[in-house]
């Protein structure tokens, strides 16, 4: 076999990815678009001693669970992985990804229940990020990256979007033609726009053009194009200029309207900017965060530590539970925000600390000693720093709850945590004595819960609690 074959094979299994696994005169190809029991033709991409990638030529015997892809740019795009399985399918799938994640990386073998789901599995997303580009004839061009790439795939509207996506692509797209505006060229650094910036809060529209020049052309014209679409919005033009994959420069010049919406989420008043974070599917926010605050939260006399606190959502969530609250963010935008949080909603209990969590994290355990300490830990992608995790050993906590965007970085801090996981040498090796009652002086997993905040997509949010077991 070599590259450009076309090979006709059995589907076994789904890769973490989403993607079929198929063995085939001992090679593992990985398909995307295949289920398990399918028979299909595939073309060999490419070849390294005994893994392979392929790309699905014809599904010559399709599985009963497979859905029609709403997306006509399905799998050119490289937003959705999924849309091929059935949504029932897809929560048991992301569940599978985390139950096989623990017990490969952390040796931790554990049930994993369903992911929880969205009530939305499209249209579900409120926050539109875009590129703008052209194409190789010199047309403006609007729609997503190509996985692994910068290349546009051109779309009219996004499955995963409301249909007010749909609207927007069709505004820059006149805009841009009627008003001589061209895409940004990332090859020659030419044209002016590069991305459209959408943020719904409450059928109210937050709006940033980016643009590579700190002036466009009849931007008057834009905002009566938006007036007839969106009844209440806002429009940013933001200004970047920077050869780089960051999507916002410095530079934001208000256009048109407010500049900020406010909104409330179980009893916390907000208000939300262009740069603001939130998670874009409120449904399953909404479920997740009660779950988190319940898992910390009980007595109302818990002092509660929030790392990773960004804007401060969830820490002013927890100060309405809570005898204390303290939020810990590096950014010091979201600090800023998580201060005006405060203050908006009078919650004099609130402590906000901009700084590493690792650093800070010890002075506010030294602080609180004797108290009941609860911790909630929200990271980025890459996981818990190392040091941190090593704190909390240390630190006699006896509840601690965890929500994860990553599987296999959740797989590690957990392994460390519960003690199946040892350092050696700066190495991390399989210790091989996890049990459901927990080692001494480590933790043992509560509760495992995924939830489905990306339906569509490979990405699952997790939320894990543990408890300390006595030395």
């Amino acid at each position: 076999m070599k590259k450009n074959d076309i090979v006709c094979a059995v589907t076994e299994a789904l890769g973490s990815n989403g993607e079929g696994v198929i063995r085939h005169e001992g090679v593992t190809f990985f398909v995307p678009a295949c289920l398990p029991g399918e028979k299909v033709r595939f073309k060999i991409l490419k070849l390294k001693g005994n893994i392979g990638y392929g790309k699905v030529e014809e599904i010559l015997t399709p599985a009963e669970t497979r859905a029609r892809a709403k997306c006509p740019v399905f799998l050119r795009c490289g937003g959705c992985d999924l849309q091929h399985i059935g949504y029932p399918d897809q929560l048991a799938f992301k569940a599978a990804r985390v139950k096989d994640c623990l017990k490969k990386i952390a040796g931790i073998q554990i049930e994993v229940p369903e992911a929880v789901a969205s009530d939305l599995p499209y249209g579900y997303r409120n926050k539109l990020q875009m590129p703008i580009g052209v194409d190789k004839d010199g047309n403006t061009v609007v729609g997503f990256y190509a996985e692994r790439s910068h290349r546009i795939v051109p779309v009219e509207s996004c499955a995963i979007h409301p249909d007010w996506s749909g609207k927007i692509v069709a505004i820059v797209k006149r805009y841009a033609r009627e008003c001589k505006v061209e895409g940004y060229d990332e090859e020659t650094g030419t044209g002016a726009l590069r991305h459209i910036v959408v943020r719904e809060l409450g059928g109210k529209f937050i709006i940033t053009l980016v643009s590579a020049k700190r002036k466009l052309p009849s931007l008057d014209y834009f905002i009566e194009l938006l007036k007839g679409n969106f009844p209440e919005f806002t429009l940013y033009l933001n200004f970047n200029d920077k050869p780089t994959n960051v999507i916002f420069g410095k530079e934001f010049q208000l256009v048109h309207g407010t500049g900020i919406f406010q909104a409330t989420e179980q009893g916390i008043s907000y208000e939300a900017g262009p740069v603001t974070f939130l998670q874009v599917n409120e449904n399953v926010r909404t479920k997740l965060y009660k779950a988190a605050i319940k898992s910390v939260a009980g007595t109302g006399e818990e002092v509660i530590i929030d790392a990773y606190s960004g804007g401060g959502l969830l820490t002013a969530m927890l100060a309405k539970k809570a005898k204390r609250v303290y939020g810990i963010e590096l950014e010091e935008e979201a600090v800023r925000c998580a201060d005006a949080l405060k203050a908006k909603n009078r919650l004099q209990n609130m402590t906000n600390i901009c700084g590493l969590v690792e650093e800070k994290l010890p002075e506010v355990l030294k602080k609180e000693k004797g108290e009941k300490l609860r911790l909630i830990l929200d990271p980025p992608r890459a996981g818990i720093h190392r040091s941190v995790l090593k704190a909390l050993l240390a630190s006699g906590i006896e509840e601690l709850t965890i929500i994860s965007c990553n599987p296999s970085t959740l797989a590690r801090d957990l392994g460390i945590l519960a003690g199946s996981l040892v350092e050696q040498d700066g190495e991390l090796l399989k210790n091989g004595n996890y049990t459901d009652e927990g080692l001494a002086g480590y933790y043992t997993i509560k509760s495992i819960k995924p939830y489905d905040m990306f339906p569509q997509t490979k990405h699952v949010e997790t939320l894990v609690c543990l408890a300390r077991k006595a030395d």
